[in-house]
């Protein structure tokens, strides 16, 4: 679970963003959390304060496989965070991202584990650091060879399987 508003307040690259545009930095941030949530696994719920919003309703979108909810009028984050974790099971791992010191005491109190916005940071770059390092900068084999492709272990189940014809 993210706090969206703190977490684009506490990442330079986002809070730049955020000074001529808003909207720019929760899609930048989105954007980011899809390409983490992928490579992890995760279920992340993003959470953006709408409590200045006349008559804002809670809202609950998907962006890729991110839920983003925007909390109703006169909710914030931290209520809406602090509400989601007092009802967590106790199977259930929950880990709530935010630098905002009274929430992190509020979830952890509520069995939820609290990473820091430069915490969530590091991570999503250990993340793309290994995503470029796994998938963009692989070596590309010149031939379109099955042995090119594969791994010893199915080539030699290949060669056996072939032996035995």
């Amino acid at each position: 679970m993210v706090d969206g508003y703190n977490i684009i307040h506490a990442w330079p690259d986002l809070k730049r963003i955020a000074d001529y545009s808003l909207e720019d930095a929760r899609y930048a941030l989105l954007e980011i959390l899809q390409d983490f949530q992928g490579y992890k696994g995760l279920r992340v719920i993003v959470v953006f304060d709408a409590h200045m919003i006349q008559g804002g309703l809670e809202k609950t979108e998907r962006a890729g496989n991110i839920e983003v909810v925007y909390t109703r009028e006169n909710e914030t984050a931290d209520h809406y965070i602090e509400r989601w974790t007092a009802g967590i099971q106790k199977n259930m791992h929950v880990i709530v991202a935010t630098s905002d010191f009274l929430q992190q005491t509020m979830v952890l109190s509520q069995g939820a584990v609290r990473i820091s916005a430069r915490e969530l940071l590091e991570q999503v770059r250990l993340v793309r650091k290994r995503i470029n390092s796994e998938y963009l900068e692989k070596h590309h084999p010149k031939t379109n060879l099955l042995g090119d492709r594969v791994g010893p272990e199915t080539l030699e189940k290949l060669e056996r399987w072939r032996r035995q014809r």
